[in-house]
This record gives C-alpha cells, sequence and structure tokens, in this order.
C-alpha cells in the first residue's frame, strides 16, 4: 500500500479533492494537511513521517516543507504539482488536473 500525502495552502480545496480522488484507488492511503497556520488541517510531523511520497501544489509549498520539516523529508519523493489556487473543492477540471498530474507516480 503506497501512502500519499497532498498538500496546499489551507487544506480547502486542492488537497482535500486530492485525498478524496485518490483515497478511492486500490493501493493507495491518502491524506491531506495545509501547510499555512490557519489550514483546515495543519500538516504534522506524523503525516510527514507516514507518508511514502508527498505532492505539493505549488512551489511556494515546497519550499515552506523544506524549511519546516528539512530532516523529515529526506529520502522522500517529493513532487510539485504546478497546481494554483483556481479552482473550487470537487472541480471536474481540478479532478482531471490531478488524476494526469498525481497518477503516473503512483501507478
Amino acid at each position: 500500500m503506497k501512502k500519499a500525502l497532498f498538500i496546499c495552502s489551507a487544506n480547502k480545496l486542492r488537497s482535500p479533492t486530492a485525498e478524496q480522488v485518490f483515497s478511492k484507488w486500490s493501493d493507495i492511503e491518502a491524506d491531506s494537511a495545509g501547510i499555512s497556520n490557519d489550514a483546515n488541517v495543519v500538516l504534522s510531523k506524523e503525516q510527514v513521517e507516514w507518508a511514502d511520497v508527498i505532492f505539493v501544489m505549488e512551489q511556494t509549498h515546497k519550499n515552506r516543507l523544506r524549511k519546516k520539516f528539512k530532516s523529515m523529508i529526506s529520502g522522500k519523493r517529493l513532487i510539485c504539482l504546478g497546481i494554483p489556487d483556481d479552482y473550487e473543492y470537487m472541480d471536474p477540471e481540478l479532478v482531471r488536473l490531478l488524476e494526469n498530474k498525481v497518477g503516473p507516480f503512483l501507478r
């Protein structure tokens, strides 16, 4: 079972959508969090330790993740998806983007 963690800023739109989409895939455990202190679910060290692969939506998330959890992400696969904060939760276009960008890494 591969454990995939999805990170955005506030954990309100993009990362929860990704968690919802990929939690339905067989052999995938999905979780999500936000890197901001006021996120719905604030990223924890336990989540970082748990994950086999970490997906961030933007480069700024990757930079903040590296700064905050530097020693913990060493050796983990960290992928920036380049998906801007332009979508609503479960927006069909966002779901398509996620499937196209994330899918190859989880197959």
